[in-house]
């Protein structure tokens, strides 16, 4: 037994019974108008992280609109009648804590790290803002700008996250999550403050929100102060979070960037997948199977192509599970000296296939199961870690219940689940629902430098 497993051993020792069978102990309640509350206890230090999730994202935008979601993010700071623009933040930074705010396709969060005396404050100002907000036409003008220039200089002067953008737009066809969050620009601009107020009204409710407080607390102490701020706010009727499908598609996409601010060539290759609460069992294994090929420098992938065959320099299988609708899986790599993005494009390509033909060991499974477990352990150290991943799942279609078995679940995996969930999803002759999607991303030539000046 390793120091790491000894440790591990002694902490699920130290656990109540009743913990043992959690990896987090968390507890949830619901109010009356729909808000759901999930308490995840840590009595270390007298802090705690508080979040709101909002189920709504970049995905649940009209057609015309994108970035909207993230606009109405920035604009949660920018006051109520109550709270002038700017106040809750600086509040928060008074009282000796920080806070954010963060937009992804399927869900926006705001969270607040604060000492729990000041809890009740915090919460007081966020149910405040949730159905009150109201932003002085100067200040929705100056975010818009902000906003655009995020854009900017976030993506359209970074090729990295342009050739990402457009990878993800290529693969997402016919469904929302092939726009990006921050939006269009000749969409960002277009939009005013009705537009954005339309939305607000429509998806800002509790019964569309998840509290989540994770630290020196009980749900017998947080739901009485739930229900103080948050109890007497009234449920609305939500849209139906209706979203297209992703047309079947045999045809492989090939995409190439070139541009000077790059001075290493990239691989890329994007394979749709399900995600985690569209099909659990599959999930599973596609998880071990990223850690397998991925895990770290005894992993396959870097093992095989960056220590033994030299055809790279770094590479990376990443599974994304967390979402609404689908999931991911991104195989890429930066190629080594003398060694073409194609060469190692069928380098990876080959060990996929290898993956698909004689699948993976008992043992490497096992190893990764147990790495994937000691994570799981070990996020019990933090606040915002188990509230991240509490309100990410809740937000995507997963239960408490799912969170707190994980680590039982993903033991469950099989060899034969790993080999079979590759040969689902990475087939490239025999696409699940669409051929993936590779792009190389390169410096500029010579020529093509010239042509662009």
């Amino acid at each position: 037994m390793t120091k790491r497993a000894a440790l591990i051993f002694l902490l699920i020792l130290a656990m109540p019974c009743a913990a043992r069978a959690q990896t987090f102990g968390a507890q949830e309640a619901t109010l009356d108008n729909g808000l759901q509350i999930v308490v995840i206890p840590n009595h270390r230090a007298p802090v705690v992280t508080s979040m709101l999730w909002m189920k709504v994202g970049a995905a649940d935008e009209q057609p015309g609109l994108s970035g909207m979601a993230h606009y109405l993010e920035h604009l949660m700071f920018k006051g109520t009648a109550k709270q002038k623009p700017g106040e809750f933040s600086k509040l928060v930074k008074t009282l000796g804590g920080n806070d954010n705010a963060f937009t992804s396709q399927d869900y926006t969060a705001f969270y607040e790290s604060i000492a729990v005396e000041n809890l009740p404050r915090v919460l007081e100002m966020e149910a405040d803002r949730l159905v009150n907000l109201n932003p002085p036409p100067e200040h929705y003008a100056s975010e818009k700008q902000v906003v655009i220039e995020e854009r900017r200089q976030r993506t359209d002067n970074d090729p990295r996250a342009l050739f990402q953008e457009q990878l993800n737009s290529a693969v997402f066809i016919n469904h929302p999550y092939g726009t990006p969050v921050i939006g269009w620009m000749a969409e960002i601009e277009k939009y005013e403050w009705a537009d954005v107020k339309k939305f607000y009204d429509a998806w800002y409710a509790p019964n569309n929100a998840v509290l989540v407080v994770s630290g020196d607390i009980t749900m017998e102490q947080l739901k009485p102060m739930a229900e103080k701020y948050f109890g007497a706010i009234a449920r609305k009727e939500l849209p139906p979070r209706k979203r297209p499908q992703i047309p079947p598609a045999k045809a492989q996409s090939y995409l190439r960037l070139q541009d000077p601010a790059i001075h290493q060539s990239i691989v890329m290759k994007i394979y749709p997948a399900p995600s985690e609460s569209t099909n659990r069992k599959d999930s599973l294994a596609l998880q071990v199977l990223s850690e397998i090929l991925s895990g770290g420098p005894t992993a396959r992938f870097y093992k095989h192509i960056v220590v033994n065959a030299k055809k790279a320099t770094g590479v990376d299988f990443n599974y994304n599970e967390t979402a609404l609708d689908y999931g991911t899986i991104s195989i890429g790599g930066t190629p080594a000296d003398g060694v073409t993005p194609e060469e190692l494009g069928a380098v990876l390509d080959a060990e996929i296939k290898k993956v698909i033909a004689g699948g993976v060991t008992n043992d490497e499974v096992k190893e990764a199961v147990q790495r994937l477990q000691d994570e799981a352990v070990f996020a019990r150290d933090s606040l915002a870690g188990p509230a991240m991943i509490f309100g990410a799942a809740l937000t995507t279609g997963g239960t408490v219940k799912d969170v707190e078995d994980w680590a039982k679940d993903i033991a469950t995996v099989t060899v034969a689940d790993v080999k079979a969930a590759a040969a689902k999803y990475l087939d490239d002759e025999k696409p699940w629902l669409r051929a993936p999607v590779s792009g190389y991303l390169l410096p500029a030539t010579k020529e093509a430098t010239n042509v662009q000046r």
